[in-house]
């Protein structure tokens, strides 16, 4: 929605918040699985949204897509094969082949326009696409997930919309046991799991479902995300063998990040008082 011509703004009923950015429409198409725009905004270079809401701009991507993607990296032993679901704007497929050590990675996304808009619009994001280690497939993650073979994925980055429409059967026990099965036997997976300011009942739920579905530890790292509902986002991450999370620092320097480096790993693990016991 917007205010006028000049505005793009993302206003949020449930949580009375809102977020705007002033700028002009550049592109607008209805997909077969939602409305994609693209808009020049004067403060956050282009914007990318979704159904109506935030999905990357310019300015502050590398917040999102380093914290997706490092951490997690580094909290495995020996990350060789990753699979991205959703993550069609490819900044997170570009940031995991910044690891030596991954021999593949392959991006599920549902919607091919997404990728191809990014293409265009944010080409910065899509600079490994031809990258010999990735593989960019276009069909529906969850049927993806259920027919990969078994044991057969070190780590799984759910990169997906918000848990309504195309992504909402992402977030549940059904998806998380799929996962589990995918998975090598010291295998973990992240998952965006929104703000921890305002969207805590959904955390909580969904560790909550990670663990019903057999994942033996569960904890959440969590990052600023300008663009995002409050400002502050999190992962949530999800190990099959408890005690498999490692910290594998030694290159967290080296890896041409923004924002990511050793001290902001380990921050990004260091809960507040409230998320801890909610999550516990």
């Amino acid at each position: 929605m917007s205010l006028d011509h000049s505005w793009f703004t993302e206003a949020i009923p449930a949580t009375g918040t809102a977020f705007s950015l002033k700028g002009s429409k550049l592109h607008s198409e209805q997909t077969p699985y939602q409305q994609i725009e693209i808009w020049q905004t004067e403060s956050f270079g282009k914007l990318m949204t979704i159904d109506g809401c935030t999905m990357v701009s310019t300015r502050d991507n590398f917040l999102y897509h380093e914290m997706m993607s490092h951490p997690a990296l580094n909290s495995h032993p020996d990350p060789q094969t990753v699979v991205i679901v959703g993550g069609g704007d490819c900044g997170t497929l570009r940031e995991v082949l910044k690891h030596s050590e991954v021999k593949s990675a392959t991006q599920v996304e549902i919607d091919e326009r997404v990728t191809r808009l990014s293409e265009i619009h944010f080409p910065e994001l899509c600079d490994k696409n031809n990258d010999p280690r990735a593989t960019l497939f276009f069909g529906d993650g969850i049927a993806w997930m259920k027919e990969v073979a078994a044991a057969s994925i070190d780590v799984i980055i759910i990169d997906s919309t918000d848990p309504v429409g195309p992504a909402e059967g992402l977030f549940g026990k059904k998806f998380y046991l799929d996962c589990i099965k995918a998975l090598k036997p010291n295998g973990m997976l992240v998952q965006q799991s929104e703000s921890p300011l305002l969207h805590l009942d959904l955390i909580k739920a969904m560790h909550q479902a990670m663990r019903e579905a057999g994942f033996a530890e569960t904890t959440l790292l969590h990052f600023p995300q300008v663009i995002y509902p409050s400002g502050w986002w999190s992962g949530s991450l999800a190990f099959k063998q408890a005690g498999s999370k490692v910290s594998r620092l030694e290159h967290a320097d080296a890896l041409d990040t923004q924002f990511y480096n050793r001290d902001t790993h380990a921050g990004a693990f260091a809960l507040p008082t409230y998320v801890k016991k909610a999550i516990a």
